[in-house]
């Protein structure tokens, strides 16, 4: 289902809507996967989707070992997250801490009823039989790079070909689009995605 709406706050809604009526997969935990490259909008609707089922989010960012570590995260998300969510264990994972370079402090999740992954890698074909919903967003290429500089600024700018250049094959690999229960333009009103 394609989703083509004229703001991300309804795109949230309808989203939600869905989401509500989807069964566990995760053990008792329902879990939303919003995937797609940088800068398209993937965080502005999880927290909106999120903040509408009263659910948290876990950004993939606190899952990634580095700028080189798209896959690594993806490993983490399977086997730190949902696995123990699928065994009635609570999920516990080292937050990768970007200031310092390395993993840094452990994390451990009471369990949930509702949680949204969000980030690249989110939609990982190894993480599908524990989702219970994946959406994907996508957003013109231009308009992508200009909100994640404006929002990483000088910090991304040295790493956006090699992590474009991750996301990319992650992407094709995993076939995340085609693979998507719902598909949202993460720029409302632009007319090419």
């Amino acid at each position: 289902m394609s989703l083509r709406v004229d703001s991300i706050d309804a795109a949230a809604a309808r989203v939600a809507r869905w989401f509500a009526r989807r069964p566990t997969r995760a053990g008792n935990t329902r879990v939303l996967a919003v995937d797609g490259r940088s800068g398209g909008g993937k965080t502005t609707l999880a927290r909106a989707v999120a903040g509408r089922l009263g659910a948290p989010v876990l950004p993939m960012d606190d899952l990634y070992d580095g700028w080189d570590g798209l896959a690594s995260g993806v490993g983490q998300l399977v086997e730190g997250i949902l696995r123990p969510l699928a065994d009635g264990r609570r999920p516990r994972w080292r937050r990768y801490d970007w200031a310092a370079g390395r993993y840094g402090a452990l994390v451990t999740l009471d369990p949930v009823g509702l949680l949204v992954v969000e980030g690249v890698g989110a939609g990982a074909r190894a993480a599908a039989p524990l989702l219970s919903g994946l959406v994907y967003v996508a957003a013109p290429a231009s308009l992508r790079r200009r909100r994640a500089l404006a929002r990483d600024g000088d910090t991304f700018i040295p790493h956006w070909d090699r992590w474009a250049g991750q996301e990319e094959r992650y992407l094709a690999a995993d076939d995340v689009a085609g693979r998507a229960d719902i598909l949202v333009n993460g720029a409302p009103g632009a007319d090419e995605l």
